[in-house]
């Protein structure tokens, strides 16, 4: 996912630096989704762009790859509902991953705030040896991690099994509190990591993954709808809805449109905040050295949009926020204390992370919704067929 051009008042630069430090400096060039490149997102290559903070290692992807396809944006045109929900609500442009990488630790912090399977000092990174990459994954897989000692050390396959029981996720904190949740997902079985319950041995060996697990995605338009939805909700796209660059499909704005304006348009938007995030920074040039918390990281900023009848309008936050912040929000409004997960010297976020507080004016009256215009309507969402592709590899 590039990144796409942004709004003003938001952190940005109109061009990146190459690799050596301060080589060339080379403009931003617009792309569109049917030409967006796929560039490599994984722990090595995140590592290799940060390049210690500098935020100049882009270029280092190697002329054999095209050089400079790290640095490239995608067409406002492209994204307008996007541009909408901004300018409407609120853009939080200091949002940062948990860990460096891609996809896999990405998922299972965003419902984790952790991906520790061993203390002190072993993180899940990248992804396992065999899909589904999670507890149905073929006896033998083998999931790879990152060290503290070493420091920042790559162990390739080297990891458990993918059904991870080393941690506690969010779902364990809302069934023991008494509150409902679901995850909307491609499919019940072998979604992908982008799905990442069906890597939790307590949610797959469970009664949860039979009552909270939903299949397909699209079915959270119907419940929005018709008023069955829970009170935390997390939602995944399809592979053509995903903005990722392999799907060269332009469907992602107005998928998540759809979302939006379901929600909106029911009885649940007195009392609905939508967070919208990507899960990671897909390889493409930033000019914000992400701020070093642990070895995990945090990672590159990701796009953050956080919709709200409370929501400021036309607001950009810049206070720092990190994954385990969802998550210490959906605390925070379920009336449950900061870092229910566990606790920070346990590798747990929810407890140090900044809340999206500031991105919300409790005191106003809420805010009634007017529909996000979309090139697709949510009817051509309704009647999409399930997927059977897994949206990402990395």
């Amino acid at each position: 996912m590039s990144g796409c051009a942004i709004p003003q008042g938001a952190h940005r630069r109109p061009s990146g630096s190459g690799c050596p430090p301060g080589d060339v400096s080379v403009p931003l060039a617009a792309t569109t989704f049917a030409t967006n490149p796929d560039v490599q997102h994984n722990w090595k290559w995140s590592r290799i762009e940060w390049n210690n903070g500098n935020m100049d290692g882009f270029s280092a992807y190697g002329p054999q790859n095209g050089q400079y396809q790290a640095y490239d944006y995608v067409d406002r045109y492209e994204v307008q509902p996007y541009w909408t929900m901004a300018s409407q609500y609120v853009l939080a442009d200091e949002m940062f991953p948990t860990e460096f990488g891609g996809s896999f630790t990405a998922h299972l912090t965003l419902v984790a705030g952790t991906d520790d399977i061993q203390l002190p000092g072993r993180a899940e990174v990248n992804f396992p040896s065999a899909a589904p990459d999670d507890c149905d994954s073929p006896p033998g897989t083998k999931s790879s991690y990152v060290s503290a000692t070493p420091y920042r050390r790559l162990h390739l396959f080297k990891g458990p099994f993918p059904c991870f029981d080393q941690f506690n996720t969010m779902a364990q904190v809302l069934d023991n509190a008494g509150v409902t949740w679901k995850m909307y997902a491609t499919r019940l079985l072998d979604a992908g990591f982008w799905e990442p319950f069906e890597a939790i041995k307590y949610v797959r060996d469970g009664p949860d993954w039979n009552n909270d697990i939903i299949a397909p995605q699209t079915q959270v338009l119907n419940d929005a709808t018709y008023g069955n939805l829970s009170s935390v909700s997390w939602v995944t796209p399809s592979k053509p809805d995903s903005d990722h660059p392999q799907a060269l499909s332009d469907q992602g704005p107005s998928w998540v449109s759809s979302v939006v304006n379901a929600v909106g348009e029911s009885t649940y938007w007195p009392t609905s905040a939508i967070i919208v995030v990507w899960d990671d920074w897909g390889g493409f040039y930033d000019n914000a050295a992400p701020p070093q918390l642990d070895y995990r990281g945090l990672g590159f900023r990701v796009p953050c949009l956080i919709i709200s009848p409370y929501a400021k309008q036309g607001y950009v936050s810049h206070v720092q926020y990190e994954f385990g912040s969802i998550l210490r929000f959906i605390e925070e409004v379920n009336n449950l204390p900061a870092g229910s997960i566990g606790t920070t010297s346990q590798g747990y976020t929810d407890g140090r992370a900044n809340s999206l507080d500031d991105a919300f004016d409790f005191t106003q009256q809420p805010r009634p919704f007017y529909p996000i215009p979309s090139k697709y309507p949510m009817a051509h969402f309704r009647n999409e067929a399930p997927s059977r592709e897994l949206v990402d590899t990395e």
